[in-house]
């Protein structure tokens, strides 16, 4: 059994409320890489319990877009009005949890792997963050670039300060994010959380089935709790991934 293989497993052995994948379901955005995608996917959970944001890789070049949109439907369904034709942000309610999603996959030049998300689709993500907080659930905000300032250029979301000034306004809980293959922990000071601390907790987590044997680049998956607490949100997270022989999928720690 490969890597991603014992990965997918022990996720299911954890029974999660609900499975995130933040993108790069694909290499070239070829038509049957996606089919193969749709299988993988399926073996995360039902379509209901598992959210898909798409990566630069499956937005690789502009004609795979509509087949992309097309094959990640199950995934990205909506239960919030969409505006038009637009799929992102979709906003899917499980709980008292508001799953986002965002798209920051976009056809780029040679050797680079930059992203945006674009005037309109922050926007419309404005509008939802308000909206969802004044419904009092947690927002969970998807988006494969890492919204965190100074990436590296070739590898950056060219609108992150945008993001991140629109998350700080109007709020949320959690951001979850993949792209730039590791581990790793950030934050956005801000009032307008629920998040204990008053600071929202961006997570990245590295590519799913990589086998290098550092900490920080080690294949894994994050195991996530948010709890209420008296109004407040308290999130824990914790990293699974293989052992360092690789045979097995162990506890590799606490991130919060």
């Amino acid at each position: 059994m490969g890597c991603l293989d014992r990965l997918v497993a022990d996720l299911r052995a954890q029974r999660p409320d609900h499975v995130a994948m933040t993108g790069d379901s694909v290499n070239l955005a070829l038509p049957g890489e996606f089919q193969r995608a749709k299988r993988w996917l399926s073996t995360l959970g039902a379509a209901r319990d598992v959210s898909v944001t798409p990566g630069n890789h499956d937005a690789y070049v502009p004609r795979a877009i509509a087949l992309m949109q097309s094959s990640f439907a199950p995934w990205t369904t909506s239960d919030w009005p969409r505006q038009g034709e637009e799929i992102y942000p979709f906003v899917r309610i499980r709980g008292q949890v508001a799953i986002v999603g965002l798209n920051s996959g976009r056809p780029s030049g040679p050797f680079l792997a930059t992203g945006s998300l674009g005037h309109e689709q922050l926007q419309r993500l404005r509008v939802a963050l308000r909206e969802i907080r004044g419904q009092g659930l947690a927002r969970v905000v998807l988006v494969h670039h890492a919204p965190v300032p100074g990436m590296p250029v070739f590898r950056r979301m060219t609108d992150c300060d945008e993001l991140v000034d629109v998350v700080a306004t109007e709020g949320a809980e959690l951001v979850l994010h993949g792209h730039h293959h590791c581990r790793m922990v950030n934050f956005i000071e801000t009032k307008a959380t629920r998040a204990v601390g008053s600071r929202i907790p961006i997570l990245g987590a590295p590519a799913a089935s990589a086998t290098r044997r550092d900490d920080a680049h080690r294949a894994a998956y994050h195991m996530i709790t948010l709890s209420d607490s008296g109004g407040a949100i308290e999130i824990t997270a914790r990293a699974r991934g293989p052992s360092r022989n690789g045979r097995e999928v162990i506890d590799l720690g606490a991130l919060l």
